[in-house]
């Protein structure tokens, strides 16, 4: 089967459209009182997270009926589709569930190994980052690229923590101590989904994280290529969404970011 451009734009306009639903659904909940459930020791989900994601799936489940999904919370498995959506209904549950406003709802479409459509939601900010494989990235519209910076020593990066950074020796407190010496400065918002689109506008340089999920990640990455950007593992080889160490630079100082990653390996 061959994907048009036409029908990606069309998909993605409904991607937008869903992911601004829920972004709309998280926002106007976001002050209230919410359960909170445990995943591990220091992962959670709310009621949010499921209620953004049953809109999500219902909506896209319309638009594109022989879809498979991949979302975080698991509301329906992977049907064996050449298409599949894969999700993250809110990104940066522990900032939503204190109110700290940086989340954000992610979107992907992948048609066989390939991400052919990206849409991640800020709702907070009222910013809409997009992309597909036909065309450049976008900010609400307008085309997005990354920064020129050449240099490390320049650089402003971003990272998050693994979730058992309590129990396990892999953890990236190496790799964070070893950039924070290097770079102009490192920042850990937490979420993975913005990290990207912000590299991917130019207002981080360069990215890391280590034991990531697809849904943390499938939408930015996409989004971060189509705007110049380069994506690749620690080691600098080709990057799957379904591997679980992602280097995202301008591609300008990927190379320092990787002497960097190799001095700290874990």
């Amino acid at each position: 089967m061959r994907i048009s451009s036409s029908m990606t734009t069309a998909l993605l306009i409904e991607t937008a459209a869903t992911a601004r639903a829920a972004g709309k659904l998280l926002l106007d909940n976001v002050q209230k009182n919410r359960r909170v459930q445990f995943k591990g020791r220091i992962d959670i989900v709310t009621e949010m997270d499921l209620a953004s994601e049953k809109l999500i799936v219902a909506r896209l489940s319309k638009a594109l009926p022989e879809a498979s999904f991949l979302t975080e919370e698991g509301s329906i498995a992977d049907l064996n589709s050449e298409f599949k959506w894969i999700i993250d209904p809110l990104d940066g549950t522990t900032n939503y569930a204190h109110t700290f406003p940086v989340w954000c709802v992610s979107i992907g479409l992948q048609y066989r190994d390939e991400m052919i459509v990206a849409c991640v939601y800020d709702p907070t900010r009222d910013e809409l980052f997009t992309a597909t494989k036909h065309d450049k990235s976008r900010l609400n519209g307008q085309a997005i690229k990354v920064s020129d910076r050449r240099r490390l020593e320049q650089a402003l990066l971003a990272t998050g923590f693994p979730y058992d950074i309590r129990t396990s020796r892999i953890n990236n407190l190496v790799n964070f101590t070893n950039f924070v010496k290097n770079a102009r400065a490192v920042r850990r918002a937490g979420s993975a989904a913005l990290d990207l689109c912000y590299l991917a506008c130019g207002r981080f340089d360069g990215y890391w994280e280590l034991k990531l999920h697809p849904w943390d990640m499938a939408a930015g990455v996409l989004i971060v290529k189509q705007a110049g950007g380069k994506i690749t593992d620690f080691e600098g080889n080709p990057f799957s969404i379904f591997r679980d160490r992602l280097l995202g630079s301008n591609g300008r100082i990927h190379t320092e970011m990787m002497r960097v990653l190799a001095a700290g390996k874990q």
